[in-house]
């Protein structure tokens, strides 16, 4: 889909006196090519303003200057509420009416799956009965998709996956804008979700599409029931989740991060290679690799386990 500028500019209610161009989507500062729009809102990523190749930037004028001249700013005081007015134009359009999946040697199918159009499945994929997989969706050879899985347009699954019922891939990560009266405004999301090879997936999980981009969960990793991955989190090789982990956005996990049942993230975290989270434990910055940590905030294991035995002396005395 590729909309002018103008008509995109028209309905958000910016002055606009460029020259008119194309836009055929929407991407952050560092990844927007020449054709897609982006947009400013925090200073943390003012550096990125004079490298990006965006087209065109939603952008409030104290900053304005700090783009290159091939870049088009877009002046506006709701750079994020532009945002997802804007999201709204490359939004994948759904119909009800599928077609027939190109099918690779070998693959068993149950008749009550559904298939949106323009669905590619891989050598020996069983799919069993109430499975839907939407438009363009993808699935590498020898994957199994247990009763009742729900793959989202443009997902990408890869090969000897196991994925158990219930889950749902793809679905709409947790995204608004918010006007000045308080009323919610929904940023549409239009990237997709990736698993790599060897990834088993449990019963009743829920892994969210980006906003744009990709959510990846990379090969060999394998999680529990129960547990939600959001927008644009990028889990690294090999990585273990216990039934009701909560990812938030954009957490990244280094390869072989072990995080136990009930732990949690909040978004916009790194957590780095080989590191473990104990079960409830509550991540609320960035963490080194290579340690264990336990406890709310998530602190050293050690630190955690000297800190609970102080609670219980000072209980104790207290008694």
């Amino acid at each position: 889909m590729t909309y002018k500028l103008s008509h995109i500019i028209k309905e958000l209610n910016i002055d606009f006196n460029e020259n008119d161009i194309d836009i055929d989507g929407i991407h952050t500062l560092s990844e927007a090519t020449s054709t897609q729009l982006s947009f400013f809102t925090d200073s943390k990523y003012a550096s990125q303003l004079k490298d990006t190749k965006a087209a065109a930037v939603l952008i409030d004028a104290k900053h304005a200057d700090l783009l290159p001249e091939t870049t088009i700013a877009l002046i506006t005081d709701e750079a994020y509420l532009k945002l997802a007015l804007a999201s709204k134009f490359f939004a994948h359009k759904l119909i009800t009416k599928g077609g027939e999946p190109t099918l690779g040697e070998h693959c068993d199918i149950d008749k009550r799956v559904r298939f949106g159009n323009n669905v590619i499945l891989g050598d020996n994929v069983t799919v069993m009965a109430g499975c839907y997989l939407g438009d363009d969706v993808i699935v590498g050879s020898g994957t199994l998709l247990h009763p009742n899985v729900t793959l989202y347009h443009f997902t990408q699954i890869g090969a000897e996956c196991i994925i158990h019922s219930g889950t749902v891939i793809g679905c709409d990560g947790y995204g608004f804008a918010h006007t000045k009266l308080g009323e919610h405004i929904k940023i549409y999301q239009n990237g997709n979700v990736v698993l790599e090879d060897n990834v088993e997936i449990g019963a009743n999980c829920t892994i969210d599409r980006a906003v744009f981009g990709t959510t990846t969960i990379r090969k060999g990793s394998k999680l529990d029931n129960l547990i939600q991955v959001a927008h644009n989190c990028d889990l690294g090789e090999h990585t273990l989740l216990a039934a009701q982990v909560g990812l938030a956005g954009s957490t990244t996990l280094g390869r072989n991060v072990v995080m136990g049942g009930q732990s949690a993230t909040a978004g916009h975290l790194e957590i780095g290679a080989f590191t473990t989270i104990a079960g409830k434990g509550g991540v609320t910055k960035s963490l080194e690799g290579g340690r264990t940590y336990a406890g709310f905030p998530a602190i050293d294991h050690k630190l955690w386990l000297r800190l609970q035995a102080k609670m219980m002396g000072l209980v104790k005395r207290k008694k």
